[in-house]
C-alpha cells in the first residue's frame, strides 16, 4: 500500500460512517478524536511497509485503528454510565464500529483491546499490540504538542476526509 492508497483508504472508510463526528470531540491535547485515530493508523501503516517481513494483514491493521476510538461521544463530560472511560470506551468503539462495519476479528480486538493493560485482557493479534503501543505513542504527543501533526501527512490525510464530508 503507497501514501496515496492510505490516503483512499482512510477517505473510504470515512465515507459512509459516522467517523466525522469524531471531529466534535478532543482526544488529547487539543488533538480531536478523528486527527488522533488518523494519526494512529498512519504511523501504523509506516511501521507495517517498513516491516513488511512481518506481514500484517495491512487493511484489518489500518480499518482497526482509524476505528478504535470511535466512541462518539465526549469523555470530559462526566456520565455515570462510563464512570472510567479509559476501560468503557473501547466496548463503544467497538459497538458503533460493528454498527457501521463488517469487522473482522483482527479489527475487532484492535478496539476492543487497544487499552490494555486498563482493558485487562491482552490484545491478541500482532495488530493489536502495534495499534495499542501507537495509541500510546501518539497520546502522549498530543498532550505535550500544543498543534500536533501541524502540517505533515497526517494533517493532509485529516483534510482530505474533512473534505469528502462536503
Amino acid at each position: 500500500m503507497k501514501n496515496y492508497d492510505f490516503y483512499e483508504f482512510a477517505v473510504n472508510t470515512a465515507k459512509g460512517s459516522r467517523l466525522k463526528y469524531e471531529l466534535n470531540y478532543i482526544q488529547h491535547g487539543n488533538t480531536s478524536c478523528l486527527l488522533h485515530c488518523i494519526a494512529v493508523a498512519y504511523f501504523c501503516y509506516v511501521f507495517a511497509e517498513r516491516f513488511k517481513f512481518l506481514k500484517l494483514h495491512e487493511r484489518d491493521l489500518l480499518r482497526g485503528a482509524l476505528l478504535h476510538d470511535y466512541f462518539l461521544y465526549d469523555w470530559h463530560i462526566p456520565d455515570k454510565s462510563r464512570p472510567m472511560h479509559g476501560r468503557y470506551h473501547p466496548k463503544a468503539a467497538c459497538k458503533n464500529a460493528e454498527e457501521d462495519f463488517n469487522l473482522t476479528d483482527i479489527e475487532r480486538d484492535i478496539i476492543k483491546k487497544h487499552m490494555f493493560p486498563l482493558t485487562l485482557t491482552p490484545p491478541k493479534y500482532r495488530e493489536s499490540v502495534l495499534v495499542c503501543l501507537v495509541d500510546k505513542v501518539c497520546s502522549v504527543y498530543e498532550i505535550f504538542k500544543k498543534n500536533a501533526y501541524g502540517g505533515g501527512t497526517v494533517n493532509k490525510v485529516f483534510k482530505k476526509i474533512g473534505d469528502a464530508y462536503k
